[in-house]
């Protein structure tokens, strides 16, 4: 009987990736593929976060709690980092580069941590620098409190404007009846700090009595995708949505996204969550997925080496194990197609210093796009 039902939910899967959803077109193969995969570094069970250092050496966060640094064919174990609790999809997350990193040093990276009085754990934010293979001069930047026991929605992508702001994510950890909607609580939000971890004073939120003054946009449920867009410099977010009714959403300060109040999708079981799609005050996503792809990893093609992508957006699709380009005709999105397919759970991308893309796939490790 089990055998029955996997083989049932897979035949399903398979026929709702072949339905057009009902705001974008079909995704299908691509119509210019010029191009080799390449594995870059092999190995990784789950490659989250990936940054790239002057030299053009490689940071690469394993999510069971390994910091890697990938140089001249040699995968390095750095020391030194804070306590991480790496359970359910908690763990070692994203990590990034401050945009004057020549100068300071600085190394941002966001975990699960069991700081605070409660049991569990939440998303934390912190900087270091490296020093031969060791992380020195640990800050936490930002903790998210209360802890919880649960193993989901930690978020979490971290990305600077380069304008002095730094911007982040956090799920709203499953619990979705309270955190997303309550800016009075962590989870479920967009986060704007000073690079230093001071919270700027035109924030939203910062005069509301009892309000998280860190948090930018509220309303969110699992954000794992986060880019300056390179040419109208708005941060933009991808995120989970439950059975269907994963978004693409323009961030804007102070605003109100709906999770879970309106949604595109259903309960995981099939049952109603809500009838609404639409409420004043909130938010309508850029795009959304129906069927779901579970959204993971952001980026914008900005390379010539890809003359026919340029201005196009890339996404890890988790759910079909494969990495999705859409192709934007102002903010409609008028083509999809697979790039990576069939390699593994796309977790992760990245446009790399050489203008190559670069994605993090489950199980296997770190592949780049390289076009013949």
């Amino acid at each position: 009987m089990k055998r029955y039902i996997i083989l049932m939910l897979w035949i399903s899967s398979q026929a709702c990736l072949a339905q057009t959803p009902p705001n974008g077109p079909e995704v299908t193969d691509l119509t210019w593929d010029k191009f080799t995969v390449e594995t870059v570094v092999d190995d990784i069970k789950v490659p989250w976060g990936l940054a790239f250092l002057p030299d053009g050496s490689m940071l690469i966060t394993e999510r069971a709690g390994e910091l890697i640094h990938f140089k001249d064919g040699k995968k390095t174990n750095i020391q030194g980092l804070p306590a991480i609790k790496a359970a359910g999809q908690g763990g070692l997350l994203d990590i990034t580069l401050h945009p004057d990193y020549a100068s300071n040093g600085w190394i941002y990276f966001s975990y699960s941590s069991e700081e605070g009085e409660e049991e569990g754990s939440h998303t934390a934010i912190s900087r270091a620098k490296l020093n031969g293979n060791s992380l020195t001069d640990l800050e936490v930047i930002y903790k998210a409190a209360p802890n919880s026991k649960s193993g989901s929605h930690f978020g979490s992508r971290i990305v600077f404007d380069g304008n002095g702001y730094m911007y982040f994510t956090i799920g709203e950890r499953g619990d979705l009846n309270n955190n997303p909607q309550d800016i009075k609580r962590d989870g479920g939000k967009v986060y704007r700090l000073h690079e230093d971890g001071k919270v700027p004073s035109d924030n939203p939120f910062v005069n509301t009595q009892g309000a998280k003054p860190a948090i930018y946009s509220y309303g969110h449920r699992n954000p794992q995708g986060m880019i300056i867009h390179p040419e109208t410099k708005e941060v933009w977010v991808n995120e989970h949505g439950p059975r269907g009714g994963d978004e693409i959403n323009v961030v804007k300060k102070g605003a109100n996204y709906g999770w879970p109040v309106i949604s595109y999708g259903i309960n995981y079981n099939g049952t109603i969550l809500t009838e609404e799609t639409h409420k004043d005050g909130m938010e309508q996503p850029l795009y959304y997925w129906v069927p779901s792809i579970a959204p993971s990893g952001f980026a914008v093609v900005t390379s010539d080496k890809y003359p026919e992508w340029k201005g196009d957006l890339l996404v890890g699709a988790l759910s079909f194990a494969y990495l999705e380009k859409l192709t934007l005709e102002g903010n409609k999105v008028v083509k999809r197609e697979r790039v990576i397919d069939g390699m593994g759970r796309v977790r992760n991308v990245v446009m790399g210093p050489d203008g190559l893309i670069y994605a993090g796939v489950e199980g296997k490790g770190i592949v780049r796009v390289v076009p013949n």
